[in-house]
């Protein structure tokens, strides 16, 4: 009879440990996910979208939770992601697009390699924008340049959309100038600083653009004017705004000009980057690789992303682990230039 309970104690203990064996890494989990920036704005969006609908691509079906994180630019975010959350896949983050520069220019702030990080992918990819109020005495780059006062654009940091372009722009069109206001944690904030007059114009992805408001209001009130587009060609939406290679060739900005501005405007295909800790194991990033393009392809996400104005055209993890490799192998002339026109 004891060898008989042994015997059946010993088939249980079996039975159950095949059972954990089997059982999905991220069943009864907590994923957190980082956002660089303040609530409202798309970074924001795309990851409270994603955190409803990657758990259903996630065998073990976790619970993903957004957690707000801005300053910087989004450069704590990234740091915090990359050497305080533990590499155990159960922290995302969405730093800014444009994270890449502050590496480059080797801000001491900056505490990560951006080819160390775990890419998960991107959902959307994001030509820029300028606009400017409309009331402003600037019609178009050509004004600003002519301009002896420089316009006061608003910025959330040294990674962001408004200070990369601006910075960009004086660069390559002497002697354009542009006074950017820092500190501002979202871009919401300065669209409201732009309502106020504090500043007036803004350099910013284009989809929140067409994709929220305030500015769905401020195109039907001519509120504010946009001057160019960083796109390969004009955007339908706004079919009489200069592409910047339009204005470079009007212009006649030298090749080794448009070379660094590649660089810089980069953060265009880098998108609405998610990234994963260093050091996550590599069954866990593809996991959660699979998850986000799975994602990507669902009908009621797609569905959401066109009721709410929200562009989708998705690159991959590896795309995108492909892309930061890329982008800091550049020439030494070249990333030279680049440090030095964003370095300040």
């Amino acid at each position: 009879m004891a060898k008989l309970i042994l015997t059946l104690g010993l088939l249980l203990l079996g039975a159950s440990s095949t059972v954990a064996a089997q059982s999905p890494f991220y069943e009864g989990k907590q994923i957190r996910v980082i956002v660089g920036f303040t609530t409202g704005g798309f970074y924001d969006r795309w990851a409270r979208l994603l955190a409803r609908y990657m758990p259903k691509y996630i065998p073990g079906n976790p619970t993903l939770i957004v957690q707000n994180m801005p300053g910087a630019g989004s450069v704590i975010a990234a740091n915090y992601v990359y050497s305080v959350a533990k590499p155990d896949g159960l922290t995302i983050g969405f730093p800014s697009s444009a994270i890449y520069l502050d590496q480059i220019v080797d801000r001491s702030e900056v505490k990560f390699d951006l080819r160390k990080f775990g890419w998960i992918g991107s959902p959307v990819t994001e030509p820029m924008i300028l606009y400017m109020r409309a009331d402003a005495p600037y019609k178009s780059i050509a004004d600003i340049r002519a301009s002896k006062e420089p316009p006061k654009c608003g910025s959330t940091g040294t990674v962001s959309s408004d200070f990369i372009l601006a910075r960009m722009l004086e660069d390559t069109l002497p002697p354009l100038k542009i006074n950017t206001v820092l500190g501002y944690p979202g871009g919401s904030e300065i669209d409201i600083a732009v309502e106020k007059g504090e500043v007036i114009c803004r350099g910013m992805t284009a989809s929140p653009f067409f994709g929220r408001e305030p500015f769905l209001s401020w195109r039907k009130k001519n509120f504010v004017r946009v001057l160019l587009y960083t796109g390969a060609k004009r955007d339908e939406r706004i079919p009489d705004v200069p592409t910047i290679a339009e204005i470079f060739d009007k212009e006649k900005v030298p090749e080794s000009s448009r070379r660094v501005a590649q660089v810089i405007l980069a953060a265009e295909r880098f998108g609405r980057p998610i990234v994963a800790t260093p050091g996550t194991p590599a069954d866990r990033v593809q996991i959660l690789r699979r998850a986000f393009d799975q994602s990507m392809k669902d009908p009621e996400l797609l569905a959401e992303t066109q009721k709410q104005k929200m562009d989708v055209d998705p690159t991959s993890g590896p795309e995108l682990e492909k892309l930061a490799q890329q982008i800091l192998q550049q020439p030494p002339d070249v990333l030279a230039r680049v440090k030095k026109i964003l370095g300040n």
